[in-house]
């Protein structure tokens, strides 16, 4: 039996009309597959409904994939696909499996030689570099800075070496309520000539996209609270 495919589907970034953003593949995969790996059911659900309105939601099947899923059970999502019936792996925002626990899957799919199939979608990260003005050819992204004020303004230093040493642009996020703490100890550890780009609600009427050295950025004002941003910074 031909096995089922495991199709990576991405999502909007944001509240917007999904087909604004999302090409016309994503509607028709989303039609034709039931089966779902997702961050958590209920917006999975709502976006499924807002793309395909007439696709019932009772044949749907979902498995939760998040931190508090046990490791053990991985194996058991990709089951379907054994039978020949393929697979979505939808994204909470944006592309699946990056800074997204779907990569565990994805690297199960592989060692079960089921076939999968990147579709094409948003990323914040890579939008992000797109627009900063800065080097694309070779890039980091670093996920998550240290919480802690002593290790974070460390972890800033040595991104800001590695930036320089290797002619590296350095991408980080973080959760979006503690964007304001994290930019300010940006503007307190880096170099005034090192570049920062703040990228902030990528895709939605209020995205905001700007490029400065870190001594223009003292003399802006900037609200980044509790919105989705990337920092990319480059020495």
């Amino acid at each position: 039996m031909k096995k089922g495919n495991l199709y990576l589907i991405p999502t909007r970034l944001g509240d917007n009309p999904p087909l604004e953003v999302l090409p016309m593949s994503i509607k028709r995969i989303l039609e034709q597959v039931d089966y779902y790996i997702v961050e958590n059911e209920k917006t999975a659900r709502r976006f499924i409904k807002k793309v395909s309105p007439s696709k019932s939601q009772a044949a749907l099947k979902i498995s939760i994939l998040n931190k508090f899923t046990n490791p053990e059970d991985l194996h058991g999502f990709l089951a379907p696909a054994h039978q020949g019936i393929d697979i979505g792996l939808l994204s909470e925002a944006g592309a699946p499996a990056i800074a997204d626990p779907g990569a565990d899957i994805v690297a199960i799919a592989h060692e079960q030689h089921i076939r999968v199939i990147p579709l094409v979608g948003p990323s914040s990260i890579l939008m992000a570099l797109m627009s900063s003005g800065m080097n694309g050819q070779s890039f980091a992204f670093n996920g998550y800075l240290p919480i802690d004020k002593a290790e974070r303004h460390q972890a800033i230093k040595q991104l800001e070496r590695r930036s320089k040493d290797f002619k590296q642009s350095q991408a980080f996020i973080e959760t979006p309520y503690r964007n304001t703490k994290l930019f300010s100890a940006l503007l307190n550890a880096l170099s005034p000539h090192t570049k920062l780009c703040v990228a902030t609600d990528i895709t939605l009427p209020t995205e905001y996209i700007k490029t400065y050295p870190v001594s223009k950025w003292k003399q802006e004002q900037i609200d980044l609270h509790k919105r989705p941003t990337i920092f990319i910074i480059q020495a």
